[in-house]
């Protein structure tokens, strides 16, 4: 079975959240780890429900963070409270569903995934004994 076909036969675990708050690294490091995770640049968009489309997920995960936070990981970007504002009520459905919410400002990337697969392996989420191939990136500076 190819690695596509064994995606798509695992629960769907989407991963919402602000920017520069991890959403693709999380990602990454869980499809390394066999779940079937995918990120949704829901806070680009005015679409309340976007994290449900493409697929209603399993396990909707929501990241969060602050300004500092944000301007720790992507110092290349200029960030703002209204910015970061703007993107959070973008996000307000997603929050409101979230089966797990992380506010990602004080834990590294390594935490956050070790979080995330504890929340899974709880739940009893299914995954691939072998990685999933990765997604292309989403997000910036590749830097958690």
């Amino acid at each position: 079975m190819t690695a596509n076909l064994m995606a798509e036969k695992l629960p769907l675990i989407k991963v919402v959240g602000v920017s520069a708050s991890g959403k693709s690294t999380l990602v990454e490091a869980l499809r390394a780890a066999g779940w079937n995770a995918r990120p949704v640049s829901q806070e680009h968009s005015d679409v309340p429900d976007l994290w449900k489309q493409f697929g209603f997920p399993r396990i909707l995960i929501y990241l969060d963070n602050d300004l500092e936070g944000q301007r720790r990981r992507r110092p290349d970007v200029s960030w703002s409270a209204e910015n970061l504002a703007r993107e959070k009520q973008r996000l307000q459905h997603a929050y409101e569903h979230a089966d797990l919410r992380i506010n990602t400002a004080h834990f590294t990337a390594a935490q956050v995934r070790d979080l995330v697969i504890a929340f899974l392996e709880a739940n009893h989420v299914r995954r691939s004994s072998t990685p999933l191939p990765p997604l292309p990136r989403t997000g910036g500076s590749g830097k958690a």
